[in-house]
């Protein structure tokens, strides 16, 4: 494996443009904490953004934070909580779940786009990323949108990177919004729910005017034999629906005593303050559940976005006919899904319930030799995949950039 380490941006053009003239294509790294996520790549020549690790610039009273991609998440992070600040949307840490490192950078958390239980509120990683410098797939570097909450003028094509797995640009510079912490949090707990009766609460909430800020629901077989991270909150046997509400403390207190009285129909809800709260959170944002080193860590996950009214039948659904465990976020818009271990996965019911429902299910966790012969990522429809292939073409024609990542058989 031949390993280019980069120092600046010049540098990536060079690499760029060397690969394109050698027909060589390039896997694109930070640390590599997300290489177990995507078709396996073919290719022996690694493109290492690791060292464009600095923070450009931190404005706290602006909101704004300007940093190298290859910048490590969880020092930023840390920066920024600092200063009583956070990334809204609430980046997923991926480490618990593939049983890696927690070693991710800030441009593996946009090109993944990998949101939290906040999403539901704050919205996703595009939405906070501002601008980017990059270099394309002919090896120039260009910038796009700005260091200003508002900028309107031209394409925003900053955008596209979000999500986009490395294969439209490499990231060397981004723009990020970061937002004030809220200064209290309460989750509301209510138990014993099935999880049709679970998803009717979690709806009930969101159309709330209490200004929920998560919604998630943990049937028992999510707990297993490890509740870490959740404290005494989960006990073995029982399903557990929360709610989170977040701001001054007058404020959160307030409106969950009145959420409490909304959801009356649903059961009696207790209540857990801040930093039980905030622990709850993180294992669900990291699906602490199907954890890598815990009892399902053998099996294949699934992460699966659907309309937010269809997610506890569809879960229901897929834990029936394949025999797995499901967890469910952002109201019932988000389903993590632990299947048995199959050849395929059983991706075959899997994408047939998701698609049904009016969603997409993405292979997150699973060996090499599935992602080898199973699509990791939702097979687009033929309009949406010949859009898609016109943008990737603008960016990098000769398909030099992370060749494989997000189609199987692509070599």
């Amino acid at each position: 494996m031949d390993t280019l380490k980069v120092r600046d941006a010049k540098d990536v053009e060079e690499v760029v443009r060397a690969a394109i003239a050698s027909e060589q294509p390039l896997e694109i790294i930070g640390h590599g904490s997300k290489r177990g996520i995507g078709h396996v790549m073919a290719t022996n020549a690694v493109l290492d953004v690791s060292a464009l690790n600095a923070i450009t610039s931190y404005e706290p009273n602006e909101l704004i934070i300007t940093l190298q991609a290859g910048a490590p998440l969880a020092d930023v992070l840390s920066l920024i909580d600092a200063k009583n600040q956070q990334f809204a949307f609430e980046p997923m840490n991926t480490a618990t779940l593939l049983g890696t490192p927690g070693l991710g950078t800030i441009g593996g958390m946009i090109a993944a786009s990998l949101a939290g239980p906040r999403r539901i509120k704050a919205g996703a990683v595009r939405d906070h990323l501002l601008g980017a410098h990059a270099v394309s797939g002919f090896g120039d570097s260009f910038k796009t949108g700005g260091k200003v909450v508002k900028n309107v003028t031209g394409y925003d094509l900053c955008k596209l990177l979000a999500g986009s797995w490395g294969t439209l640009s490499v990231m060397t510079e981004v723009t990020l919004k970061v937002m004030p912490k809220p200064e209290s949090e309460r989750t509301l707990l209510l138990r014993g729910l099935e999880d049709a009766a679970a998803n009717k609460a979690m709806t009930t909430a969101l159309g709330s005017p209490f200004d929920v800020s998560g919604a998630a629901h943990l049937p028992k077989c999510a707990f297993r034999e490890r509740a870490e991270g959740l404290g005494d909150i989960a006990t073995q046997g029982e399903t557990l629906t929360v709610l989170r509400l977040e701001g001054i403390t007058a404020s959160a207190a307030h409106r969950a005593v009145s959420l409490r009285e909304a959801l009356a129909p649903f059961g009696t809800a207790d209540i857990v303050e801040d930093a039980a709260s905030a622990a709850l959170w993180a294992a669900i944002r990291d699906v602490l559940p199907f954890a890598a080193d815990g009892p399902l860590g053998a099996r294949p996950v699934w992460r699966i976005v659907c309309p937010p009214a269809s997610g506890g039948a569809l879960g229901r659904q897929l834990a029936r006919e394949t025999g797995g465990d499901v967890v469910y976020d952002w109201g019932g818009g988000l389903i993590w899904a632990a299947v048995p271990p199959k050849d395929d996965a059983q991706a075959a019911i899997v994408r047939q319930r998701a698609e049904a429902a009016g969603g997409h299910a993405m292979l997150v966790r699973a060996t090499e030799e599935v992602r080898r012969n199973v699509d990791v990522f939702h097979p687009q429809a033929p309009g949406v995949a010949a859009l898609s292939e016109r943008v990737r073409v603008s960016f990098d024609p000769k398909t030099i950039l992370n060749r494989g990542r997000l189609k199987r058989g692509e070599a």
